[in-house]
């Protein structure tokens, strides 16, 4: 039994935009603990060092997450164990997906010799977990990893709205510069969840046209793509922004993030700008939709692919993304604009 305030880790093995979902938990988890700490995948890193409450952040790749898992090995484990034992925790929060599960983290966690371990967990876990928790019906996921905190005795603070935030981001004018400008974002990890670059850089085009100044932005593995989206109508900043942070920096300056549901999207709810999110139907929007902030919804989510997980679109001409039209995307970044001098904005549109 821990009677001071516990050494706990917090495991996200997953990707950037999960890393960022996950930061209302740990805030809650950093306000109850001496220290604490986050485990997560090397695609999630980098988020995981934006978030306020971390005092130390631990690697490992694991083989039962992530688009392209690698193999495991029995010395890539010990290199963990090792790690994991000699910062001493006492409490563990496992963090996961609906649709995962802890069960190969929360073994890792007992050989490590970590005495309470709590998960989300449908599978029975034998003596793995101190607390099996059972999610709520169609939470969304920032949600259901506060609801596991609270139950595990990590509430939030007091103050504390549970909305996502990062560590603040740098002044990114210098790249931007000064003029108030739309973001739009049009790549994504899974292609299914992306535009194909034709209506990006149609709706580009049109938000030109009406008056607003676009800034795109992507990875340096993404500049074919932003300069075609980009054209002659915006700023392509494709490859421009040295990290996630710096990223985060030209999010905050937008007045609206226009993109799809991927990491950037949750990274904007985190520095607080309205989103509207081409949501592909693939992965339910009740969990993964833009969380906190005002944001409009834009695709069919009634669309064939509903609730596959389809990594490539399964419908010929990616119809639930390809059929909003110019004229939805300018009527959610004007509603988006007004909403944030109104009051919050959610909502769906565009082929919905």
């Amino acid at each position: 039994m821990v009677t001071s305030a516990p050494r706990t880790l917090v495991v996200r093995l997953d990707s950037a935009g999960d890393v960022l979902l996950a930061g209302p938990a740990v805030r809650a988890v950093a306000a109850g603990s001496s220290y604490t700490a986050v485990l997560c995948g090397p695609q999630g890193a980098p988020a995981a060092a934006l978030l306020p409450g971390v005092d130390r952040i631990l690697v490992h790749e694991a083989a039962w997450v992530g688009l392209e898992p690698p193999r495991t090995s029995r010395e890539e484990c010990d290199l963990l164990l090792d790690a994991l034992a000699a910062d001493r925790f006492d409490r563990a929060l496992v963090l996961v997906s609906y649709h995962q599960s802890p069960l190969p983290a929360a073994l890792l966690l007992a050989l490590a010799g970590i005495p309470e371990v709590a998960a989300d967990c449908v599978d029975y876990p034998g003596a793995l977990l101190a607390l099996r928790h059972r999610r709520r019906p169609g939470r969304h996921e920032a949600e259901a990893a506060l609801d596991l905190a609270r139950d595990f005795g990590f509430p939030l603070p007091p103050g504390d709205d549970g909305a996502l935030r990062i560590l603040e981001p740098p002044d990114t004018v210098g790249l931007t510069g000064p003029d108030p400008y739309v973001v739009v974002h049009p790549g994504a990890a899974v292609p299914a969840r992306a535009w194909s670059p034709e209506r990006a850089a149609g709706a580009v085009a049109a938000l030109h046209r009406a008056g607003h100044r676009v800034v795109v932005t992507g990875a340096a593995a993404e500049r074919p793509l932003t300069a075609r989206v980009a054209g002659r109508h915006a700023l392509d900043l494709g490859g421009g922004t040295r990290d996630l942070g710096e990223l985060a920096g030209v999010l905050a300056g937008a007045r609206a993030v226009v993109t799809g549901n991927t990491g950037p999207a949750h990274l904007a709810c985190a520095v607080g700008t309205p989103v509207a999110c081409l949501f592909a139907p693939v992965v339910p929007s009740e969990r993964w939709r833009p969380y906190g902030v005002p944001h409009v919804l834009l695709g069919d989510q009634h669309a064939a692919c509903a609730g596959t997980r389809s990594r490539v679109c399964p419908v010929a001409g990616h119809p639930c993304l390809d059929s909003v039209r110019d004229e939805d995307v300018l009527a959610a970044v004007s509603t988006l604009l007004v909403g944030a001098a109104g009051g919050p904005v959610s909502g769906e549109g565009g082929a919905s």
